[in-house]
């Protein structure tokens, strides 16, 4: 126990002194009374009730050693700053009364339980950075858009030019046709959203046929002509057709904002937190996973040609609640929910567009036939099969 105090009690007095003597005081004085009783008697005589301190004389003693230890108590007070002397510390030690005591144990156990203490704060803080980062990746996945407001690029002359721009880059480099979108894919996106049941699909479509008459309200019986002149891209991973900057690009802004506070009023998590930004997109690398290892930046070079290039007006006729996830209709556009049709002919509008559709569904399944009677094994098979039927006739 001495020899722990001795290394201990240096180090306490030259570092805190104030409070190293604070604690001697604290500890010591109450405790000396009851520990000065307990000593074994002097070695030249005295009764029992003597070495107990029962006498009047030990009680004088013992007064004037508490005397003692608060005068330098109140002396080492003012002389805060003074290093405490080796024969001070010996003296101390001899006259501590708790210098038989092991308190080495205690001390140990308290530095053990700082240190476990801090090793479970550390854990519970890793534990809580990665639950905090899978909380968040959880719900980047939950709210990933899987629908969205299309507004359908219709025109031939639009598409038809779009058509001669994809054509003209993948002659320059072959592997990016499978980043190409379909004709039949082509649209501007008014906003993305996440349904993740029939009920909130529901609500979707109810948001969206609300939305109709708040839209109208803005038209004030106005045309929307969208014109789409020149090319951009974003981060060269995403190329798109811009719209001219004008009085209808500002009305179709305000048309986006609209719906999206309609479709967030409804309970739909809806908009992103980038600003809406109109564009009509032909061709982005993400579509093909094995062109994004081959391809990692699409070369502006390619379609200089067309950067300033006018592929001609869409007049906003139509908006569709369409999947980004469920299997496309024959000429490519996307499965679509629900729609709202602008105008004054919405019937014939309609009309015209089932029509177009259907058309398309046509040409599709002719162009199947097409490739199917192009192949020599298919027509060697039709040529045996007339030729053994005139021959059994």
């Amino acid at each position: 126990m001495q020899r722990l105090l001795r290394r201990l009690l240096p180090a306490l007095f030259s570092a805190r002194p104030v409070a190293a003597r604070a604690l001697l005081a604290r500890r010591v004085l109450p405790a000396l009374p009851r520990l000065m009783a307990l000593r074994p008697a002097a070695a030249g005589g005295g009764d029992l009730s003597r070495a107990a301190g029962a006498t009047p004389e030990h009680d004088g003693l013992e007064n004037v050693q508490q005397k003692k230890i608060l005068k330098e108590n109140k002396k080492s007070t003012q002389q805060r700053k003074e290093p405490c002397p080796a024969d001070s510390v010996e003296s101390l030690m001899a006259e501590m009364p708790f210098v038989d005591t092991d308190i080495e144990d205690e001390f140990v156990m308290h530095a053990t339980s700082e240190i476990n203490l801090k090793k479970k704060r550390k854990r519970t803080t890793g534990r809580e950075i990665e639950e905090g980062s899978e909380r968040k990746k959880k719900k980047k996945k939950q709210y990933q858009p899987n629908y969205f407001i299309s507004l359908p690029i219709t025109n031939p002359q639009v598409t038809g030019s779009i058509q001669a721009v994809q054509d003209a880059i993948t002659q320059k480099d072959q592997r990016l046709s499978k980043a190409m979108v379909h004709s039949g894919s082509l649209h501007v996106t008014m906003l993305v959203m996440h349904l993740s049941s029939e009920e909130e699909i529901s609500i979707a479509v109810g948001a969206l046929s609300d939305s109709k008459d708040f839209v109208e309200d803005l038209l004030k019986g106005k045309t929307v002509d969208l014109s789409f002149q020149g090319i951009d891209h974003f981060k060269n991973e995403v190329g798109f057709v811009k719209l001219a900057e004008n009085d209808h690009t500002t009305i179709l802004m305000e048309i986006a904002e609209t719906m999206k506070k309609i479709f967030q009023e409804k309970g739909i998590l809806a908009g992103e937190e980038r600003a809406f930004k109109p564009h009509l997109t032909f061709m982005k690398l993400s579509k093909s996973t094995q062109l994004r290892k081959q391809v990692k930046k699409i070369d502006s070079s390619l379609y200089e040609d067309f950067k300033n290039h006018y592929f001609g007006d869409e007049i906003l006729h139509r908006l569709d609640l369409c999947s980004m996830l469920k299997k496309k209709q024959p000429n490519g556009y996307y499965f679509c929910e629900s729609s709202i049709v602008f105008g004054k002919s919405h019937e014939a509008d309609l009309v015209k567009e089932a029509l177009h559709r259907e058309t398309q569904a046509l040409l599709s399944r002719l162009n199947q036939i097409k490739e199917l009677l192009s192949s020599s094994d298919i027509r060697m098979k039709i040529r045996k099969e007339l030729f053994e039927d005139r021959h059994n006739s």
